[in-house]
């Protein structure tokens, strides 16, 4: 956070929200650091070319976003918050892997009992967890930079980068009458595909679920091995709020606010040290008394929760 920014009473938070919508309408400078930009911009940039696919595998993702980014993206306003949210979520989460040493290696307790726990089913506890990792992996690309899948976005915004990406198909196709029928027909097919998809705030939610009078311990155990996700996806579903609007909340919460905040998983204070520690830590973190109200204030109505 610049001392401009500080000193002007502009809430940091909002300011950078903004420009980075703006940055992605018209590409210019700003209070973003070139970290934040680079990784935002990327996350953009993946998810335009998977909506793409999802629309029709032939189009030329790669030439549909030099000339979004040339002319300005379409909908910036909607992919900032999301893509900024992600991006700041994968900064937290590699400082923290940095800073942190790998947990200790359990002793064995007993061979018999090893070798029975190899062959043995999973519990349903386990199941749902093993889920919440698949989908928090599935928000990577193949070669391991952070994405927002498909399944996680919001109806609402998925269908306009779905139609902005439409529009962008249009005039190459609409000479052409059978193919351009067809592009409509895949528009319709993509949106009732999208409505079925089940992402991590749906992964998170039957955790939370199936935890039950565990939900304390389990989240416990999250903040104690910096598991950021199944933190943030355990509150999100406490909090009946979308993934990435409770990762946000988190990222840009006072240290002094993360007990109220967090109060739906009963940690106490030790358990809430590692959380605190590791975000005081975040370099260029914007902070804000409320942490995602100007994030819920970006999305149309009714986006902030899930």
């Amino acid at each position: 956070m610049t001392d401009s920014v500080s000193s002007s009473g502009i809430d940091p938070l909002s300011a950078r929200l903004r420009e980075l919508a703006d940055y992605l309408a018209a590409p210019a400078a700003g209070r973003l650091t070139e970290e934040q930009r680079a990784l935002s911009l990327g996350i953009a940039r993946r998810l335009v070319a998977d909506v793409a696919a999802w629309l029709d595998p032939a189009i030329d993702a790669d030439g549909l976003w030099r000339d979004w980014l040339r002319n300005g993206v379409p909908g910036a306003a909607r992919l900032a918050p999301i893509c900024f949210a992600r991006a700041e979520e994968h900064r937290w989460r590699e400082q923290s892997a940095q800073r942190t040493p790998p947990p200790p290696i359990l002793a064995d307790t007993g061979e018999g009992k090893s070798e029975a726990a190899v062959g043995a089913p999973l519990s349903e506890v386990d199941r749902a967890y093993l889920a919440l990792q698949i989908a928090d992996r599935r928000r990577f690309d193949a070669l391991g930079h952070p994405a927002l899948a498909v399944a996680d976005l919001d109806g609402d915004v998925f269908r306009g980068l779905l139609r902005d990406v439409a529009a962008w198909r249009l005039p190459e196709v609409s000479q052409y009458q059978a193919r351009a029928a067809k592009l409509g027909d895949a528009v319709r097919v993509a949106t009732e595909r999208h409505a079925a998809q089940r992402g991590i705030a749906d992964a998170g939610a039957a955790y939370h679920k199936i935890l039950g009078a565990g939900l304390s311990e389990a989240a416990g155990q999250a903040t104690a091995r910096h598991d950021w996700p199944t933190l943030i996806a355990l509150a999100a579903a406490a909090l009946h709020r979308r993934y990435d609007d409770m990762a946000l909340a988190l990222l840009t919460a006072e240290t002094a606010a993360l007990p109220s905040l967090l109060a739906p998983l009963h940690l106490d204070r030790t358990a809430l040290a590692p959380l605190e520690a590791s975000l005081t830590m975040l370099p260029s973190r914007a902070v804000t008394d409320d942490g995602a109200r100007d994030y819920r204030e970006m999305l149309a109505p009714g986006q902030g929760k899930r």
